[in-house]
């Protein structure tokens, strides 16, 4: 796991300074080396910020040469499957690590070779006899990678603030007002678009080809794409075939030359990962977890009952409100654009005190997206309901009426259009804007189109359920909560590898009968039956909480002086995004007791601190 960054610039306006500002601005990626290549010409260099896992020699240091010298790389990830393609391509390695394997299997085929990877990686590779720069993703967009591309200059980086460091770039992004609607609606900017006008994410699943003719994205992998004609509905092979593709998965995820754990929230998803782990472990697998001594409901205390049954050796982290509260001024910033997951606190707290035994860590990412955890997927079923459809709009008139557990829900029924239904009960659930609502909200040169494209054409007619599933893989797995593990984890230094995200389980639960994921009103009912061959089932016979932080009491209590300052008049005014009048009158609201709304004030009050402290 690391940090890379680097440049292609003909006319030469990149330099090797800029190299090192933004590969250094990157040093919590990568605190064990830092390696640098420029070429002859000056006008393609290469950055590397290491954190070592795999190989910790020296001799697996980035960049990395191939052995014919031709190509040379750096990557950010890793791919677990490297013994088995060296075999495969008889590659006689020098080192023991998966760098050199992936630049070998370049040498030998091309761009295709990325089919042969399994794992989360961001690599870049420079052919220096064509003078050409290749950059790749992974299939579900584990690794982040950012670039800038204007008048024929291009750079790229493992964040942001790695693009921003170069003095040039700096000065040539203005603001992109065309994704502020999309992020007061998601709570997350969807890739390909950022903050900035001319810094992109590059697409998961995808590969990238710079040189002098120009920039060109090629996509290698769609989830939609792998959703065949027919599903799995056998529950006895199938619950064979997903414990089988896990195990491997699990397997894969524990090479390490490192000392290593898992998260375990005392959930479905992260008790599945440790249970594996621990199965397959030949010693006590160290496993963490997080708890609020002031929450109302204390997960971490189902952690510490299925680390006892498993054997791990286990960590429990108890901690308070303030402890929280003291990581959200770098919550609000480290993300480098506006993002408004709170989850990224604790997420940012496990990982902080994690990283004082371990330096990499599995976790449960995408067990929900793949199985139907989420109640998002019942409300597209009602909501594809013919009757729902027809009697929608009074059905939300009368829901309005009732208490607030039901206002919150009655915007659900009120999707503005059929081609923005998938997205419009995601921010619904998570309590952002509607399109309508943010109609009002805007000013005139902000209204924008909501930016998500839903329509997926595939193979097999999806249920209304599974489109929902797809969207979440698609946009709210990869643009929201692996961006959250990723910066969140690497602000210490902390490597954390998804076990749900192997491409094998991704494909096979694309595959699923839908009658397998959600049984007789159990979500996640064939990953539990696989689940209940380890830990008991009764550990789990229990409301499903999560871990979050008391966002609502927060804004009303110790975080108010965010809204006082940022929700300002003079602030709102200052940032020219919103009509002041609609921002008072649901602060108003929200402060007479109308909590649901939070998350409507969260995502102003993010919008207006990025304003507020970056635009020129």
């Amino acid at each position: 796991m690391c940090g890379i960054s680097g440049f292609y610039s003909l006319t030469k306006q990149f330099s090797e300074t800029d190299l090192h500002s933004m590969t250094n601005v990157m040093s919590h990626r990568g605190p064990d080396a830092a390696g640098f290549f420029l070429n002859q010409e000056k006008t393609c260099g290469l950055g590397h910020r290491r954190l070592s896992i795999i190989d910790l020699s020296t001799a697996a240091n980035q960049p990395m040469f191939s052995q014919s010298e031709r190509y040379v790389m750096v990557f950010n990830g890793e791919v677990y499957n490297f013994k088995e393609i060296a075999k495969q391509l008889n590659i006689s390695p020098r080192t023991n690590s998966d760098t050199e394997i992936i630049l070998e299997a370049f040498e030998q085929r091309g761009t295709e070779f990325v089919h042969l990877l399994n794992g989360m990686f961001a690599i870049a590779v420079y052919d220096k006899q064509k003078e050409k720069l290749f950059l790749f993703r992974d299939r579900l967009g584990v690794k982040p990678l950012y670039y800038f591309y204007a008048e024929n200059n291009f750079a790229f980086g493992s964040e942001i603030k790695s693009l921003l460091a170069i003095d040039f770039v700096a000065q040539n992004i203005p603001l992109n007002k065309r994704v502020v609607s999309t992020f007061l609606y998601a709570g997350y900017i969807p890739e390909r678009e950022t903050i900035y006008q001319s810094i992109y994410k590059l697409p998961a699943g995808s590969f990238a080809l710079v040189d002098k003719h120009g920039f060109e994205v090629v996509h290698y992998w769609k989830p939609e794409e792998k959703i065949t004609t027919t599903v799995a509905t056998d529950f006895d092979s199938a619950k064979k075939e997903l414990k089988e593709l896990l195990t491997s998965s699990v397997r894969y995820r524990m090479i390490s030359d490192v000392p290593f754990g898992t998260f375990l929230s005392g959930g479905i998803d992260s008790s599945a990962v440790t249970a594996i782990a621990q199965s397959v472990s030949s010693h006590p697998v160290k496993t963490f977890s997080i708890g609020f001594k002031e929450a109302k409901y204390n997960e971490s205390e189902y952690a510490k009952k299925v680390s006892k049954h498993l054997g791990t050796e286990h960590h429990e982290f108890i901690v308070t409100e303030n402890d929280a509260l003291g990581l959200m001024d770098k919550m609000m910033t480290v993300y480098d654009e506006p993002y408004a997951d709170s989850s990224g606190i604790p997420t940012m707290l496990v990982s902080k005190l994690a990283r004082q035994y371990v330096t990499m860590t599995l976790s449960g990412d995408g067990g929900d997206e793949l199985f139907m955890g989420y109640g998002a997927y019942n409300w597209a079923k009602r909501l594809d309901n013919p009757l729902v459809k027809f009697f929608r709009k009074p059905i939300a008139l009368s829901v309005a009426q009732m208490g607030e557990r039901y206002k919150r829900g009655a915007q659900v029924f009120n999707y503005k259009t059929e081609a923005h239904k998938k997205s419009h009960i995601f921010s619904q659930e998570q309590y952002f804007f509607s399109e309508d609502e943010l109609n009002d909200l805007l000013q005139d040169n902000f209204k924008h189109e909501i930016l998500f494209d839903e329509n997926f054409k595939t193979k097999r007619k999806l249920s209304a359920a599974e489109e929902q599933a797809l969207f979440d893989v698609k946009y709210y797995l990869k643009d929201d909560l692996l961006t959250k593990v990723d910066i969140a984890s690497m602000q210490f230094s902390l490597e954390a590898r998804t076990p749900f995200l192997d491409y094998r389980v991704v494909e096979f639960a694309l595959n699923l009968s839908e009658d397998l994921k959600m049984k007789n009103g159990v979500a996640k009912y064939l990953l539990k039956e696989v689940l209940y061959d380890f830990v008991p089932k009764e550990f789990f016979e229990r409301p499903k909480w999560g871990f979050s932080i008391p966002l609502a009491k927060w804004l009303k209590t110790d975080l108010h002086y965010l809204l006082e300052k940022y929700l300002s008049e003079e602030v709102v005014e200052k940032c020219g995004a919103v009509k002041f009048e609609k921002v008072k009158s649901l602060v108003a609201r929200f402060e007479k007791g109308e909590d649901f709304l939070y998350n409507r004030i969260w995502v102003l009050i993010l919008l207006h601190h990025w304003l507020y402290n970056n635009q020129k």
